[in-house]
């Protein structure tokens, strides 16, 4: 499957070291969508404030679909050498996407996740059908907006290629 990562982050975080760390462990990033304001919601805003941007990552590299859940402990850690007064200063949420859906890694459980281990959830997100991506009762409003979900069909097209021509 492709890795993902869902970055929401604050406009002075050093974006640039953050996607160091993550190449350092994933390898190239292939695909980034353009960072855009991160408006939807404002569970972040206690914690992270307000003026949130977000982007998307895709790697260059395939994983197994198990390897999700080290991706997700891997990110957790990540978010933590950012941390600012005890407080996030950026949220990392990988996730894959594959032939038919767009799976995100959580640690926190609902009835509509899928427990992966170690403390880590998979959450089906969006599913491919017909063509296009789909959304789910429960998608985030942000992984609904065009620019996003353009995004993914790129990244998923670009997955489909590499899988034909191996």
């Amino acid at each position: 499957v492709k890795l993902i990562c869902a970055v929401t982050f604050r406009s002075h975080v050093p974006l640039q070291q953050v996607q160091t760390i993550m190449t350092d462990q994933f390898g190239p990033i292939d695909l980034e969508s353009p960072a855009f304001d991160f408006t939807f919601t404002s569970y972040y805003e206690a914690e992270m404030g307000t003026d949130l941007k977000k982007v998307f990552w895709s790697f260059e590299r395939h994983i197994q679909p198990d390897a999700l859940v080290d991706a997700k402990l891997f990110t957790n850690d990540v978010e933590q050498q950012f941390l600012i007064d005890g407080r996030r200063t950026v949220n990392l949420d990988p996730g894959y996407i594959s032939h038919g859906n767009l799976v995100l890694a959580t640690t926190k459980n609902f009835a509509h996740r899928v427990y992966l281990g170690k403390g880590i959830y998979g959450d089906v997100h969006l599913i491919y059908r017909h063509n296009a991506f789909h959304k789910m009762e429960w998608t985030y409003p942000d992984y609904q907006q065009p620019l996003v979900v353009s995004f993914f069909q790129n990244v998923r097209n670009k997955y489909r290629t590499t899988i034909k021509g191996q």
